[in-house]
């Protein structure tokens, strides 16, 4: 299945203008393994954008009252997202992205440079197909989408294997999945028919 994702990648690529490749589905799922695994194959014709670049800011968490729900679709800054993405389509300059670091919890503002004469810039993240504004208009700057659909036992349990390796117990881990995690994938999965393509299972 890697090849057929690879091939379809370096035909956006090579189609000679920019083009934005978005990858989906719900947390867990292997959104940035794969699109990892096709930027090595892609090399200096892509880069990558992720969508968590737009968590807010944990003190804006605070103030709003949202800390315990973290990675819901209201603790993004979704427009900004957004303004992003029309800024790179347009590729008439260079643009500056955020890049989210799981290890401290927050966001590093303008770490991924997106050079004009990159052809293809590809996007991961939960949302990038859901039908509320402002993330609606996330799909028609897309090119094309993939949604990726493992099996729920796989899914969940990687998810907890993260929230161990960056602090939490395991039973931390698990509720939290449970709680906040899940309710977002139950939102995800609804968004699976938009998508280009759907992959069923872990690519191999």
């Amino acid at each position: 299945m890697y090849s057929e994702l690879i091939a379809r990648a370096k035909r956006l690529a090579e189609g000679g203008q920019r083009r934005l490749l978005g990858i989906t589905g719900a947390p867990g799922a292997g959104k940035g393994t794969v699109a990892e695994r096709v930027l090595r194959e892609l090399g200096d014709s892509a880069v990558m954008v992720p969508m968590d670049g737009f968590h807010l800011a944990n003190a804006q968490l605070e103030r709003l009252g949202r800390t315990d729900r973290k990675g819901a679709p209201d603790t993004f800054d979704a427009a900004g997202y957004v303004a992003l993405l029309r800024r790179i389509r347009e590729g008439a300059e260079t643009v500056y992205a955020p890049n989210f670091h799981r290890e401290v919890e927050e966001s590093f503002a303008a770490e991924i440079a997106v050079e004009p004469e990159v052809p293809l810039v590809i996007t991961e993240g939960n949302y990038l197909l859901l039908d509320t504004q402002p993330w609606s208009q996330v799909r028609g700057l897309l090119d094309e989408c993939w949604f990726l659909a493992p099996s729920d036992e796989v899914r969940v349990q990687r998810l907890i294997d993260r929230h161990v390796r960056y602090g939490r117990t395991p039973e931390q881990a698990a509720e939290w999945v449970h709680r906040s995690d899940e309710r977002n994938a139950e939102a995800v999965a609804a968004t699976r028919g938009r998508a280009d393509l759907v992959v069923d299972g872990d690519p191999s």
